[in-house]
């Protein structure tokens, strides 16, 4: 089965920079398509990005709030797979989790047991 560990997040000031990272283990990442999804308080869960495995083409797919301010990545060979978020806003504010997504980054909008194995999740809160 597959294991996430994440580690990064933290407080930044808006408009600044973090970057998550998720150690995938317990099978071979590229045979598995690894999404992030935020939870706010008091929101719906929302999708943030995925990436295919290579049999998938490899594509990254990223929610529509996303602008172009996130880069999602990953390295095979370390089973790693990062996310880098720019120009942070007050309402980036969540939890976020790393997970397999069981849906192939197919149609990527959150829902309920879209994702399966996923890490324990990190804070990122975005205040001056």
């Amino acid at each position: 089965q597959l294991q996430f560990v994440m580690s990064g997040g933290g407080l930044v000031q808006p408009g600044g920079s973090v970057r998550l990272s998720c150690v995938v283990s317990g099978s071979t990442l590229d045979n598995y398509a690894i999404g992030y999804f935020r939870h706010a308080p008091g929101k719906e869960p929302e999708g943030v990005s995925c990436i295919s495995g290579s049999g998938s083409g490899g594509k990254t797919v990223y929610g529509d709030f996303v602008k172009g301010r996130f880069t999602m990545s990953r390295d095979i060979a370390k089973s790693t797979v990062d996310l880098q978020m720019n120009m942070l806003k007050s309402e980036d504010t969540a939890v976020y989790y790393c997970g397999e997504d069981l849906r192939w980054c197919s149609d990527f909008r959150y829902s309920p047991g879209r994702f399966g194995r996923r890490a324990q999740g990190t804070q990122v809160t975005v205040s001056s």
